[in-house]
């Protein structure tokens, strides 16, 4: 498998565009969802943040392969 640098920019702005989708959406709701996040302990967070790898991990997979 080569992975070059064009992937990895390629990824990398996916990645933010896809992060920034819920900011442009939902613009007005998004400051009640980080308030709301930041009340969590800092084990949820690792457990939504690990569920997001994964399911990212798969996706990767199932395109890749």
């Amino acid at each position: 498998m080569n992975i070059g640098w064009n992937d990895i920019f390629t990824a990398v702005g996916l990645a933010l565009v896809i992060e920034g989708l819920p900011y442009f959406l939902w613009a007005e709701k998004m400051p009640k969802v980080l308030r709301l996040l930041s009340e969590k302990p800092p084990m949820v967070l690792r457990m939504i943040g690990m569920v997001a790898m994964l399911g990212g991990l798969l996706i990767v997979y199932i395109v890749r392969s």
